[in-house]
């Protein structure tokens, strides 16, 4: 049992330590990543579309309870999602005009600071958070079936997650993060993973009967982010070259989820 748990928690420090991937983009240009960055948002909006509709519903659908059920989960995590992003919007707004009178009475120009945070990137956060948390129970779980299928399974969500991660970093450099606080609130973020994990092997195999839920409900956040915040951002460029190539990111973010399936 404690091989388990060692093979277990080595496993899921390294899937986590995978949202690091965006690491080699701090080595870049301002003016390099400015001219990819809408590239990445297209791969993620593909990537999150991808996850949602090719892993994690068909997952919930296979293995919850039932069908209806399921579905009421996933809309349940579309309208949290929609819920919780009109919070974070009146608190975008609310905290720009406080800021704003701020630093009126105190005759200085505004800074900038949290408050210029778009809301998708605290939404990617969490949703990616709840799939992390998803990856820590599968991976713990499937060592409890043996070695060499927990092995396995870790490699899986390795490939899984690095299109997601890459995906991901974008999102939040869009959304006005820095690229030193992207890549840690990422690394947070991705953290959820071990806690998945931990909690798998202090109360044991049977949590596995909520993945289906918590699938199902990370599925319908992850078509709303993608459908809602991503794609119109998308839209908002015309040129026809970048648009062909943000098709065409979409597609890259689609193909490779599918392409996992088969590893």
């Amino acid at each position: 049992m404690l091989e388990i748990y060692l093979y277990a928690i080595i496993s899921v420090i390294i899937v986590s330590l995978i949202s690091l991937v965006g690491i080699f983009v701090l080595s870049f240009r301002d003016e390099l990543i400015h001219k990819i960055l809408f590239l990445l948002v297209s791969v993620s909006a593909g990537t999150l579309f991808g996850v949602s509709i090719i892993d994690l519903i068909p997952q919930a659908f296979a293995e919850g309870p039932n069908e209806v059920l399921m579905s009421f989960f996933i809309l349940l995590g579309i309208l949290i999602f929609f819920m919780l992003e009109k919070f974070l919007h009146w608190k975008h707004v609310h905290d720009v005009e406080e800021d704003c009178v701020d630093e009126l009475h105190a005759g200085r120009k505004t800074k900038g600071g949290d408050f210029s945070i778009k809301p998708v990137g605290r939404l990617v956060l969490i949703s990616d958070g709840v799939h992390n948390f998803i990856d820590g129970i599968i991976i713990a779980t499937s060592y409890f079936v043996s070695i060499e299928v927990g092995i396995a399974t870790t490699i899986a969500i390795v490939l899984h997650e690095i299109p997601q991660e890459i995906g991901d970093f974008g999102v939040l450099l869009h959304a006005g993060y820095t690229r030193t606080r992207a890549l840690f609130m990422n690394l947070l973020s991705a953290l959820t993973a071990v806690v998945g994990t931990l909690a798998t092997l202090l109360i044991g195999s049977s949590v596995e009967n909520i993945i289906p839920f918590i699938a199902a409900f990370a599925g319908g956040a992850f078509l709303y982010i993608a459908g809602s915040d991503l794609i119109p951002e998308i839209h908002k460029t015309s040129d026809v070259k970048r648009s062909l190539l943000q098709f065409l990111g979409i597609l890259i973010g689609i193909t490779l989820i599918f392409l996992l399936l088969f590893i």
